[in-house]
């Protein structure tokens, strides 16, 4: 674990109200922050886009509704109605069209897969290190993560959850053969789909069976929306969308959001649903802020921002510095203010549990 990685946990353990999902949050502040691009901008004072991530990591608190204190792509996959399906995206090259493309929009995965065969478990985009990730399931099997990039060293610096950090890095060939991780029974698989695409498949249960399916489940030819039951139609002036996570390994019971907004040079935002369908309305939290005639409660630290009135589900506005100590010279952060406009324009969906009612 690096100094920042528990730097997170700590921070994250002092202020959470529940069990703490560290491995997600790690998971994802390593995705981002092994990358020197992005290691450089920790010390100018961006540190906060370390925290969001797929890992559907990047929580400020833990998850709610019974999704904390697991991994997300290890946890079983329940014998319940299938998942959603990321929709097609209509007019977008695919990957096998243009490689060049992907990772770049936080709204787009430009790969599928034949969900005839296979379970979508979740999907993420992440413009900041350019990956794309799909988590799966085939015949009811251990999760599979795929993560693609047409940036080799982009994937060669990812850690994978579950995994020492270092597991990986500097040592995928991607020419099709699988690495063993040593001292776990994961095993990873890097190779080339075709000129200009770098892939790579993880396992943690030691199936080199499940790795060598993977590329006959990859749809190469399709893009598909990073989307689900939220949508963010207003945000502050001059941020943009940078990620985007979805989590539905335990759907219809729970789903997990993540939308990471970023504002140069270092304001960092996270937008997080938690939905649980045993969860209920938390009558602890009593409204002490107008959210456009909504109400709203601003949590004591003065980080987080949180629409009520979801009966099972909680949406939040993570916007400021979450540490203590040693702040960066020339940080900058989003406001309450900003939190409360993004959140006013967030679009939730009416039934979580009907993919066809997602905006």
């Amino acid at each position: 674990m690096t100094d920042l990685d528990q730097r997170i946990a700590s921070v994250l353990r002092e202020h959470a109200e529940g069990e703490i999902d560290t491995g997600r949050l790690l998971r994802g502040s390593r995705t981002l922050g092994r990358r020197r691009r992005v290691r450089r901008r920790v010390t100018a004072g961006t540190a906060l886009a370390l925290v969001g991530v797929l890992g559907f990591a990047g929580a400020i608190r833990a998850d709610v509704g019974g999704l904390a204190g697991r991994m997300p792509w290890t946890a079983a996959t329940p014998a319940t109605a299938p998942p959603p399906v990321p929709s097609l995206a209509d007019g977008v090259p695919a990957a096998r069209d243009r490689p060049d493309l992907v990772g770049i929009d936080p709204q787009v995965l430009h790969l599928g897969l034949d969900s005839s065969r296979a379970r979508y478990l979740g999907w993420s985009v992440h413009s900041s290190n350019r990956v794309e990730s799909i988590r799966f399931s085939v015949d009811g099997g251990h999760p599979v993560l795929l993560d693609v990039s047409p940036v080799a060293k982009a994937l060669d610096d990812t850690s994978i959850e579950g995994f020492p950090a270092q597991a990986v890095s500097g040592r995928l060939t991607f020419d099709g053969g699988v690495l063993r991780v040593a001292g776990t029974d994961g095993l990873v698989k890097s190779w080339q789909p075709f000129p200009g695409l770098y892939a790579r498949a993880a396992t943690l249960r030691g199936d080199v069976t499940a790795l060598d399916r993977v590329a006959g489940l990859v749809r190469w030819d399709e893009a598909r929306r990073c989307a689900g039951p939220v949508r963010l139609t207003t945000l502050p002036a001059n941020a943009v969308v940078t990620g985007c996570a979805v989590d539905v390994d335990t759907f219809p019971k729970g789903v997990t959001v993540q939308l990471t907004v970023f504002r140069e040079p270092s304001s960092t935002m996270w937008i997080r649903l938690n939905y649980g369908a045993e969860m209920g309305e938390d009558t602890g939290r009593r409204s002490n802020r107008d959210l456009g005639g909504r109400p709203g409660f601003l949590y004591p630290d003065g980080t987080r921002l949180e629409l009520l009135g979801l009966p099972e589900g909680r949406l939040t506005a993570d916007f400021a510095w979450p540490f203590s100590g040693d702040r960066p010279a020339g940080q900058v952060d989003f406001t309450e203010a900003d939190a409360a406009t993004v959140l006013v324009g967030t679009k939730v969906a009416r039934d979580l549990t009907r993919p066809q009612t997602w905006p």
